[in-house]
């Protein structure tokens, strides 16, 4: 994906070098929680579908949080770490620039999200951020939290390699951002709450697929940048996080009624719905079918 030329965001914080210990609450054991009770994925799988988790913690820790710590770097020298700083950072302004447009396209204004890289362990308003859950939109705050030495996990593990698979995750994390906006977080939620488990895993699919659509959407908005191959690696990291792939790796056959993101299948087919579309409205999960 050609982003050389593009500015890096200023919604951006560092705390990378920064000591939190390896507790806290909220964060990896309240998802934990989530996972294994609400909806009922257990044993290993948890730790994989974490470790892919493409997600957000929509109960956060209890109390709103704004204030998060941070590093005294700016958002221009956390940036500047390291390529993969870099290229987020990039990503992050075109998706600030893109939803911008779309946003004024219908008379509305948008507040990006910012993003917050750690290492190993951090903190969000969410609660404790660890690397082992992969990026997360924390909606307490509206930030995404990165531990870059994901992307590596993304392709060795994963086999989910190149630039555009790395920007997917981040546009996913948007996704969720948007609807945090738009009030679809909260809307889930209160379903979840009045849900059994099947039902609840059932509207959680629903939240990742659309996140995964308005991926496609920001992708197709800035198709111009987009090099020969990249929708090739979407599809590929697309199919590599469905949960039905997740678990057949893990122990051998999946169960269907415990998704909470989606087959492989589902993930690329909305993720292709957005792509060929460039158009929010056609990222309706939550009416028919998915």
């Amino acid at each position: 994906m050609k982003l050389d030329d593009y500015r890096s965001s200023d919604n951006v914080g560092d705390q990378r070098g920064m000591s939190f210990g390896g507790g806290g609450g909220g964060g990896m054991g309240m998802l934990l929680g989530l996972v294994g009770s609400k909806f009922g994925i257990g044993g290993i799988l948890v730790v994989v579908v974490l470790a892919m988790l493409f997600g957000f913690n929509p109960f956060g820790g209890g109390t709103p949080t704004r204030q998060v710590a941070q590093s005294g770097k700016s958002a221009a020298e956390a940036c500047a770490v390291n390529p993969e700083s870099r290229f987020s950072c990039q990503v992050l302004a075109s998706t600030e620039d893109t939803w911008g447009t779309i946003f004024q396209e219908n008379g509305q204004t948008y507040r990006p999200a910012g993003l917050i890289f750690y290492d190993r362990n951090g903190q969000s308003g969410c609660g404790a951020a660890q690397s082992a859950m992969g990026p997360f939109y924390c909606p307490n705050d509206n930030r995404i939290y990165l531990d870059t030495s994901f992307f590596a996990e993304l392709q060795n593990r994963f086999g989910a390699a190149g630039d555009f698979a790395q920007a997917y995750v981040i546009a996913h994390e948007v996704g969720h951002h948007i609807q945090q906006i738009t009030g679809t977080l909260d809307q889930a939620q209160t379903a979840q709450a009045r849900a059994g488990q099947a039902e609840g895993n059932e509207v959680q699919v629903r939240v990742e697929l659309q996140a995964d659509c308005y991926a496609g959407v920001w992708a197709a908005r800035n198709r111009e940048r987009l090099e020969a191959g990249d929708v090739e690696e979407g599809m590929r990291a697309a199919e590599a996080i469905g949960d039905d792939t997740l678990q057949k790796a893990a122990q051998g056959y999946a169960v269907p009624e415990s998704f909470t993101h989606g087959t492989s299948a589902q993930r690329m087919a909305w993720l292709r719905r957005g792509l060929e579309s460039g158009n929010p409205n056609t990222c309706d999960t939550f009416s028919g079918n998915i």
